[in-house]
């Protein structure tokens, strides 16, 4: 969530390998395939009711279909047929989809498919001292609806071009305020991991979209998955007028908790997990913390002294996390070439636990029980004691879900290949939105840690 792209075997490497990846423009046949595919993005009603949608993805080649189940799948043409792989691999998952001319309908699995007319306005206002870029969606016609105000994780692209919310989630009957992080899209400013600045402008978006529908809009909220769950409520403190708060697969602990928690994963995974090797651990993420907050100013004679201790233990080698593994095995020289290419700004000393502690606005927090991107561990038990101590904090499990509530199988190489969103939990959000109410039970594999329903 804070510096991911620093997983890589080594930072140079990964560096370059992103500045490849955005500097290169479509090959002239991608660009053709991708304007043939481009006007079916939206969303669908299939004749047996179900919603569905085809969005865009980071292939400029390809789109994603999605189902309210979870359910979803790239497709993209294939030595002249159209082919959709399951989940986020590879592997041909035999689901077959038509698409018409641009406007007409489609056929999903040999359900007729109708385009759902929206309501869509865009526009672009003013942020905390930038020009942001956004789009109100609403299902087509007069009635008062839900808004959903989308809150950015850390991803650095475009909200407006990239969120596939904004069509499933008003062919449901909830209306969607997406927008560019500032730094993004067609946002100005620089991308930035300031919590307090994201959340400002977070605060911008939900009255923009308030402006926008008018007598339209009904209840109104946020939603924030990943790093958007420190900003979501965030932005609810300082916003009297949201009437609702959902994060997803967020943490209700600081950021430095998100690498800690992993390494302690990542050592349980090699067989180094009892409490002596993990206590030998936390003095290596402590030291590592005090780098990454202090931006390389500090905690180098930390390092060291865990280096000299520990370094030759055979659990050592399995430290990964969000970034003590690479700041473990790199030179001080080469970290700080790094840092100073990643000044995100990142609200390092942010606690989310005082705003959560008062915050007054309903909030539904939905966790995935595996994820080994934000581990849930020591949230699940944050939010629980909140939700027994009469907070207005729903919190809710999916036990064996990763990070983004996705499922998972593992390949020949061990490693988690995500096949679908669990199902329930898009049912799960939508209900909430509407009601400020878990009326629908059951919603998947999902489990109720505290709250009311």
């Amino acid at each position: 969530m804070i510096l991911s792209a620093l997983r890589t075997a080594t930072l140079t490497a990964a560096l370059s390998a992103a500045a490849a990846a955005h500097a290169a423009a479509p090959a002239p046949a991608a660009a053709g395939a991708r304007a043939n595919l481009a006007c079916h993005v939206g969303a669908y009603r299939l004749d047996d009711g179900r919603s569905l949608t085809l969005g865009r993805i980071d292939d400029p080649a390809a789109l994603r279909w999605r189902l309210l189940d979870g359910r979803t799948g790239k497709l993209a043409n294939k030595d002249g047929a159209l082919v959709s792989t399951g989940g986020w691999g590879e592997r041909a998952d035999g689901v077959k989809v038509a698409l018409g001319r641009c406007g007409e309908g489609i056929v999903f699995e040999g359900h007729r498919g109708e385009p759902v007319k929206l309501d869509v306005v865009d526009t672009a206002f003013d942020g905390a001292g930038v020009k942001l870029r956004g789009r109100l969606v609403l299902p087509a016609g007069q009635d008062k609806v839900p808004v959903v105000v989308m809150v950015h994780g850390s991803e650095n692209y475009s909200g407006v071009d990239l969120y596939y919310q904004q069509y499933l989630f008003p062919s449901e009957g909830v209306g969607v305020f997406v927008y560019d992080k500032r730094g993004t899209g067609g946002s100005t400013g620089k991308y930035t991991q300031n919590f307090h600045e994201l959340s400002d402008d977070a605060v911008a978006a939900l009255a923009e979209a308030q402006r926008l529908g008018g007598a339209r809009v009904g209840r109104i909220g946020y939603l924030g998955g990943s790093q958007g769950g420190w900003i979501a409520p965030l932005a609810a403190s300082k916003t009297p007028q949201a009437q609702f708060v959902e994060v997803g697969f967020g943490l209700a602990d600081g950021v430095l908790a998100e690498d800690r928690d992993q390494v302690v994963l990542d050592l349980r995974a090699a067989g180094f997990g009892d409490a002596a090797t993990l206590r030998k651990a936390r003095e290596l993420t402590d030291a590592t913390g005090l780098i990454a907050s202090s931006n390389g100013q500090r905690g180098w004679t930390e390092l060291a002294a865990v280096r000299k201790k520990y370094e030759a233990q055979p659990w050592w080698t399995s430290v990964k996390g969000e970034y003590s593994g690479l700041v473990a095995t790199h030179t001080r020289d080469q970290i700080m070439a790094e840092f100073k290419k990643y000044d995100y700004e990142v609200s390092w000393d942010y606690d989310p636990m005082p705003v959560l502690r008062t915050l007054k606005t309903p909030q539904l927090w939905v966790l995935g029980g595996d994820d080994i991107e934000a581990p849930s561990e020591e949230t699940q038990k944050r939010l629980a004691a909140l939700g027994r101590a009469g907070r207005p904090i729903a919190s809710v499990v999916f036990p064996q879900a990763d990070h983004g509530i996705l499922e998972y199988e593992k390949d020949a190489k061990g490693e988690r290949q995500h096949t679908r969103t669990a199902d329930g939990y898009l049912r799960m959000l939508l209900d909430w939105i509407k009601r400020g109410t878990l009326d629908g039970w059951p919603y998947g594999t999902a489990k109720q840690l505290a709250g009311p329903k």
